[in-house]
């Protein structure tokens, strides 16, 4: 009998963090979708796999990986026993702008000791819960040599076709994550026909717009989780029809379910 997926999440009083996550997948991938905060990852055991705007990359033990807020990535194990790691979800103005992104698009795996003890030292801390000023100050000095790493590597971004369009399409759909918006509605708002605005959301991000909305509404279930709020009042909250609807996506995003996800 195979393992079984092990996931703990909590907020920490830490700010600046709003997620950390420790987890072991013994054969769950997740599917394309994107987050609003900056991702964190190391891994413990095993090795990752994971596409990042169209480009695939990989994760070892030694490295630690940065995914930039709102660009499309997925995630697999490259070893038959699955992988375990931890994550830390960062605030999105927390490291800069634009060129910093970039940045980590282009490279966002590290090869640093110091950086990757640091990381693991915080997750020690943030697991205790009692030293919140520690906390900070270990966050502090990992933010400092991140923004210095990704300055050493920004780029100009590439002009793209269609990223106005895409974009707006974006800002809509994040302004609708619990009530939902037609794409007949949207187009409207976007000022686009709405087979252009899918090709051209697909086109910038990876994805269609319809994966984009789940995805996020995932991310918004977690920190209603995370709150302390019962999955059944969650899936209303964050845009799913019912509990179980929610249950399918979270499952199909995490590999667990909503009450396996929060820490216990």
């Amino acid at each position: 009998m195979s393992a079984s997926a092990q996931v703990s999440a909590w907020r920490p009083a830490v700010r600046g963090v709003v997620e950390v996550l420790h987890a072991y997948f013994p054969s769950h991938a997740y599917p394309s979708h994107t987050h609003d905060a900056w991702t964190v990852l190391i891994v413990d055991e095993g090795a990752v796999r994971y596409d990042l705007d169209h480009r695939e990359h990989g994760l070892a033990q030694a490295q630690v990986s940065l995914l930039p807020p709102n660009v499309p990535h997925d995630g697999r194990s490259v070893r038959p026993e699955g992988f375990r790691k931890r994550v830390l979800y960062m605030e999105p103005d927390r490291l800069g702008g634009d060129g910093l992104v970039g940045a980590a698009v282009d490279r966002p795996e590290f090869v640093d000791p110091v950086l990757r003890t640091r990381i693991h030292q915080l997750h020690g801390v943030l697991a205790d819960g009692r030293e919140e000023f520690e906390a900070e100050s270990r966050l502090t000095l990992i933010e400092e040599r991140l923004q210095q790493q990704l300055r050493n590597r920004v780029v100009e971004p590439p002009d793209r076709r269609d990223a106005g369009v895409a974009s707006r399409l974006r800002e809509v759909l994040d302004g609708h994550l619990p009530t939902g918006i037609t794409l007949d509605e949207a187009s409207k708002l976007v000022h686009a026909h709405p087979a252009h605005l899918v090709r051209a959301f697909s086109r910038e991000y990876g994805m269609p717009p319809h994966r984009y909305l789940t995805g996020r509404r995932v991310d918004l279930a977690r920190r209603y989780l995370l709150d302390g709020r019962p999955p059944a009042e969650v899936a209303g909250l964050a845009g799913f029809y019912d509990q179980s609807h929610l249950n399918r996506h979270f499952r199909k995003m995490l590999g667990v379910t909503p009450t396996q996800f929060t820490r216990p």
